[in-house]
């Protein structure tokens, strides 16, 4: 006999705010507990020393976490010249060091080269894999790897702060795989006084802000409780960039079986991506074909 599922069938997003000095899965797994829930995943993961917006998707919300994902994000961050390091960030071992301190022009001259579209190195100290391994786990047993250079876009990398010759507080807006700790790495290199982040901050990802995040100590003091209910989103906030398609409650039927449904006219573009809905609720997501949606995903 099968076993049932364990926990309660919850869907939607829990925005937590994630202090420094836990990792995303121990977030996820507490969270998961909290709300006795069967699943849970986030929207892409924090360094255990970084804070701020992790989105945890509970149940079918765990359907849209692709999109999630693959939508813009905003950090906030230190850089500290002067000094390069194992981890590219405060916690790593100091490996060389430098006298030389840019100024603020130079800072702002540099930046250009870190806008658009770009090609950005992986710390060593990251979770990219190598011949199946993490590049974290061979990292701490000291084997040094060639990283390949991926690519990414940056939208938007800007000045807000200068507290001292030694630091600069910068803002990022980029897309899906960037590594902040890349940029301070790769920022000090061409300044030529090396550099690694300080502190490290996510203010928003796709629809969810660090602003509207629940803390740890909100969730232990509510865990499994219908105050902690009250804080869910619902999942369809995770298809925010898609186009939404509302369908007839025949097309709704034939969808919920995983077959093209109706949906009403819309500027959508012929094999365009979007979600189907009915009375508000996501229905699936899908290929958009001559009036009916082509389900890839389907909500229960």
């Amino acid at each position: 006999m099968a076993r049932g599922k364990k926990g309660r069938a919850v869907s939607g997003w829990l925005v937590v705010d994630k202090p420094a000095g836990i990792t995303s899965t121990a977030v996820v797994n507490k969270v998961k507990w909290a709300m006795d829930a069967q699943k849970a995943g986030h929207a892409g993961t924090l360094d255990p020393a970084a804070t701020g917006v992790l989105a945890i998707a509970l149940g079918e919300a765990t359907k849209t976490v692709p999109y999630v994902t693959d939508a813009l994000k905003c950090y906030r961050f230190m850089v500290n010249f002067g000094a390069a390091t194992t981890t590219d960030d405060a916690e790593g071992l100091v490996i060389a060091e430098s006298a030389l301190r840019p100024s603020d022009r130079e800072i702002e001259a540099a930046l250009a080269a870190f806008r658009g579209d770009i090609q950005q190195v992986p710390p060593q100290f990251s979770a990219v894999k190598v011949d199946g391994e993490r590049a974290y786990d061979l990292a701490r047993i000291g084997e040094a790897m060639d990283l390949a250079a991926r690519p990414l876009w940056v939208e938007r990398l800007e000045v807000l702060s200068r507290p001292s010759a030694d630091r600069v507080e910068l803002e990022m807006v980029c897309g899906k795989g960037g590594y902040v700790r890349s940029i301070a790495r790769d920022l000090g290199a061409v300044l030529g006084c090396l550099g690694h982040v300080a502190w490290l901050r996510r203010e928003w990802s796709g629809p969810f802000t660090a602003a509207e995040g629940i803390s740890l100590e909100q969730i232990d003091a509510l865990a499994k409780t219908a105050e902690l209910d009250a804080f869910l989103k619902p999942l369809e906030l995770g298809l925010a960039d898609l186009p939404e398609l509302p369908c007839t409650p025949e097309g709704a039927a034939r969808l919920k079986n995983g077959n093209p449904g109706m949906v009403l006219t819309s500027s959508v573009g012929y094999g365009d991506e979007a979600w189907a809905s009915y009375q508000g609720r996501a229905v699936a997501v899908g290929i958009y074909k001559s009036g009916e949606l082509h389900p890839s995903r389907v909500f229960n």
